[in-house]
């Protein structure tokens, strides 16, 4: 028994000093990446903060610093892709939506969205409001607020909060059910994302998934597509005005 003892306490004195061993690398990669970023070193910074990305795991932080120092060494695609995915985590911020703005000005391709009714803008605007955590958060508090009245209309008398705890029940579930599919829609296309940047100089967009297919329309790189499916080394793409062909999955990379 003892010895199994001592060994748990090894084992998590070791566990714990990986960590801090791990973290203390972290930091200092981050250090570093801000150090090379504030001398100007863009592509150095950008490397750094790669290397913190591979052994740390993604962070709006690490997608914004990364979008930021590739925009500055002129990498427009690698720029759009992170700053893109920061969206994912934090659709709110005015400053990455102003930088994500400026990337896609130095865009070739300049893709004109189709016209969307005015409600389905207005919701999509709504639901970017927030990240999926927050969604979630938020029907979380639309449930306990239809407890609550619940509670209220079942065990009180009076006859005018039966009828304002039953109102305001009706409400908070229809908010809890919109929070909820908020949630649940934010956090599908973070995990199954159906999004991604041309990544090559150019690619010729064919009408089939083979070289032989015909040429529809030419694309080039920072261009954002959505990906309609799959097919052997292909993907079918959607561009924003309703174009829709093929090109080589090597060609892209998913947000």
């Amino acid at each position: 028994m003892k010895k199994t003892i001592i060994s748990f306490v090894l084992a998590l004195i070791a566990c714990t000093w990986i960590n801090a061993q791990e973290q203390l690398s972290a930091d200092t990669l981050l250090q570093r990446a801000a150090q090379a970023y504030a001398e100007g070193k863009y592509d150095i910074s950008a490397a750094y903060y790669e290397d913190v990305l591979a052994s740390q795991g993604q962070s709006y932080q690490l997608y914004y610093n990364l979008g930021n120092a590739y925009y500055k060494a002129a990498n427009y695609p690698k720029a759009i892709l992170y700053y893109e995915r920061a969206m994912l985590l934090n659709p709110r911020d005015p400053d990455l939506q102003f930088n994500l703005e400026l990337c896609q000005a130095h865009v070739v391709d300049k893709i004109q969205p189709l016209g969307e009714i005015l409600f389905v803008r207005w919701y999509k605007q709504i639901q970017r409001c927030c990240s999926s955590n927050a969604w979630a958060a938020i029907s979380l508090a639309g449930f306990a607020i239809f407890v609550l009245c619940l509670a209220l209309y079942f065990f009180t008398k009076r006859r005018l909060l039966k009828k304002l705890s039953f109102s305001l029940g009706i409400i908070s579930v229809v908010f809890t059910i919109f929070s909820l599919v908020n949630a649940g829609a934010l956090y599908k296309a973070y995990q199954h994302p159906d999004k991604a940047i041309v990544f090559a100089p150019t690619v010729t967009v064919k009408s089939s998934p083979d070289q032989s297919g015909t040429d529809l329309f030419l694309l080039h790189e920072g261009t954002k597509v959505r990906i309609k499916s799959r097919l052997g080394a292909w993907v079918e793409i959607e561009l924003a005005d309703g174009n829709v062909g093929w090109m080589p999955e090597s060609c892209i990379e998913i947000i």
